[in-house]
């Protein structure tokens, strides 16, 4: 008969308490992330967080997984275990799991969020952690640590032009752009190419729709049409004209921007009108199937549409205009679709409220541009 060992038998004395301590932590997450919104659930709350924290550091792992499908109240919650164990511990005197903790920061299956929160204690705990994981981040999907990645980049790029090698500084600036998705970053690397002889095309790299179709003016009084569905709303034939606001005509004008940004003003091609709604219409080809996000950045009550159904509205006037300020989540089919974006003007006379533009891109979570090509349309005469 085979004899077990001390260690062995003290191994499986060990694994009930082990599975229970298993059990507690995975209830006590539960609870946690079951937070309801407007403070439901929090004295609940409350007394799991206790019970996860009190697991110490092992349980680390285990709370930064649950973060992969945890609401914006749970996630907070969680976070602030994370934070409450790992300090805690390090007080103490005592390590942090780092080998599971950047086990954790390369899964890239795992929310973003929590990965960066991983590394962030890794980092407290490990010196090289960043030496170690950053260069191969370029494409990572969580935006903060692919942000990193290429600040790293950055660094080695005016180190080379420090050193006085361009052609080194120009391939590091080439390598970051492949990962920089942020207008901070991809500015300063176009700007210092541009310095080293190479011109970026800023349009295509953030994916801005620059060649449309733009058809106005419907009537916008009294800031009473956002929900009221114009013919373009029920389909859009390039070559129809519409009965517009005072019995003008709207028919579709076709528009390239030249801007860098895919900024479309309004004002200029359209003339300058009051109380109006326009139409900006473009038909997209892609390649395959796949989720996006279609970001856009507008000054005025906005709403968009693809293949005929509305993914994102916002009925606010003249409140500032920025890249990406307006998120939609949406899904390309392989092959046509249609964009369809609503852009109302109100009647406010003030200096501040007269401009009417947008600006509109395609990426994906993270911020990338997404392969995409634009079907030029012939509008009506």
């Amino acid at each position: 008969m085979r004899r077990v060992g001390w260690g062995q038998l003290f191994a499986l004395l060990l694994l009930p308490a082990a599975a229970a301590h298993a059990e507690t932590t995975a209830d006590a997450l539960a609870r946690l992330k079951a937070v309801g919104r407007e403070g439901a659930g929090n004295e609940a709350a409350a007394r799991a967080w206790k019970d996860v924290v009190s697991q110490g550091p092992k349980a680390l792992p285990a709370i930064l997984q649950a973060m992969d499908d945890a609401d914006a109240a749970s996630a907070n919650w969680l976070r602030a275990a994370v934070d409450a164990i790992a300090e805690r511990t390090l007080s103490a005197g005592k390590p942090l799991p780092a080998e599971a903790l950047e086990q954790l920061v390369r899964q890239t299956r795992h929310n973003g969020a929590a990965r960066r929160l991983a590394y962030e204690w890794l980092c407290r705990v490990d010196a090289k952690a960043p030496d170690r994981l950053l260069p191969g981040m370029l494409q990572d999907p969580s935006p903060e640590l692919r942000r990193d990645a290429v600040a790293v980049v950055l660094k080695q790029a005016q180190a080379h032009l420090d050193k006085g090698d361009p052609d080194a500084a120009r391939a590091a600036y080439r390598r970051a752009l492949t990962g920089a998705c942020d207008k901070d970053q991809v500015d300063l690397i176009a700007k210092q190419l541009d310095k080293l002889g190479v011109k970026i095309d800023l349009a295509a790299h953030f994916g801005f729709v620059r060649l449309w179709l733009l058809a106005a003016p419907f009537d916008n009084h009294n800031a009473a049409a956002f929900n009221v569905a114009y013919p373009p709303e029920k389909g859009v034939d390039p070559t129809s004209v519409y009965k517009g606001k005072d019995g003008k005509e709207a028919r579709w004008i076709s528009f390239t921007t030249k801007d860098a940004y895919g900024v479309v003003d309004l004002n200029k091609e359209l003339g300058k009108q009051k109380g109006v709604v326009a139409y900006a219409y473009a038909v997209i080809e892609s390649p395959k199937a796949r989720p996006i996000q279609i970001r856009a950045g507008c000054i005025n009550a906005i709403k968009i549409f693809l293949n005929g159904k509305e993914v994102y509205h916002r009925e606010e006037y003249h409140h500032g205009m920025a890249m990406d300020q307006h998120i939609a989540g949406a899904a390309l089919k392989a092959g046509r679709n249609e964009l369809l974006v609503k852009v109302c003007q109100n009647e406010q006379t003030e200096s501040w409220a007269q401009d009417w533009k947008l600006q509109v891109r395609l990426c994906d979570a993270v911020g990338a541009a997404v392969p995409f090509k634009l079907v030029s349309m012939k509008a009506a005469k």
